[in-house]
């Protein structure tokens, strides 16, 4: 089944990239070569962490006038957390590859190293 849908796709694409006089429809307006080097984005933010263990911290600050001792188990909750969202942050940023990616300065680091050929052989 897969093989027919291959078969398919193939003739579609030969007849959009060839008319009856043999000029091709699709025109690229750009050259077709890949650049030797990729644009550094700043990685996104992931959500925050601990919320719920602030609001409750801070809402036992606020019943008890900002007292530290009295909300020592709200404190201790929210710094577990805190630190286990580190611990966590640690562990995916150890890794170079992120989502199946290289990053973007190993990556300039190897188009370099292996630039693209500009003329055909």
């Amino acid at each position: 089944m897969a093989l027919l849908g291959g078969i398919l796709f193939q003739e579609k694409v030969s007849r959009l990239l060839c008319k009856q006089n043999g000029k091709p429809v699709l025109k690229p307006n750009k050259p077709l070569v890949l650049r030797d080097a990729v644009t550094i984005r700043k990685p996104k933010k992931g959500e925050a962490t601990c919320i719920t263990e602030l609001s409750v911290m801070m809402a036992c600050w606020k019943q008890n006038n900002f007292v530290d001792s009295l909300c020592s188990k709200e404190m201790a909750d929210f710094y577990t957390c805190v630190g286990e969202a580190q611990a966590s942050m640690k562990k995916a940023g150890e890794t170079s590859l992120q989502g199946g990616r290289l990053q973007p300065q190993p990556t300039n680091l190897l188009l370099k190293r292996y630039p693209n050929l500009r003329f055909e052989i």
